[in-house]
């Protein structure tokens, strides 16, 4: 079973940046892939970028260049950077974890069985 923990949400301006952090625990957490998700205001939650268990990375194509993910396996941790945020990003934000093939067709919400409780991000 593996649990997740995001943290470092908060309130930032436009234009900046901010780093988000998944602990993870568990058994297996090393061998799955891993995504960031996010759930703007009356919206559905939506994938941003996946990470597989030697490190390939996904960006979906409405972050690219905006985002970066990133893992420590010895840490136990999940991070995503994010520069130049705009209204836009703001929401909850989700990591996940699960036997997903990162590079197939889809990747989306229910490819991942693991969810962390989310971290609030606002941008204004």
């Amino acid at each position: 079973h593996v649990q997740l923990v995001e943290s470092g949400g908060g309130s930032v301006q436009a234009g900046g940046s901010l780093r988000l952090s998944c602990l993870a625990s568990g058994y297996a957490y090393t061998n799955y892939a891993m995504g960031w998700f996010r759930q703007a205001p009356g919206k559905k939650r939506e994938g941003l970028a996946y990470i597989d268990y030697d490190g390939t990375t996904v960006y979906e194509d409405t972050v690219k260049g905006q985002i970066t993910i990133s893992r420590d396996k010895p840490r136990n941790m999940l991070y995503l950077q994010m520069d130049k945020l705009e209204l836009g990003d703001t929401g909850v934000y989700y990591c996940a974890a699960g036997d997903v093939e990162i590079d197939s067709d889809y990747v989306g919400e229910t490819s991942f069985g693991y969810w962390g409780q989310g971290t609030q991000v606002t941008v204004s």
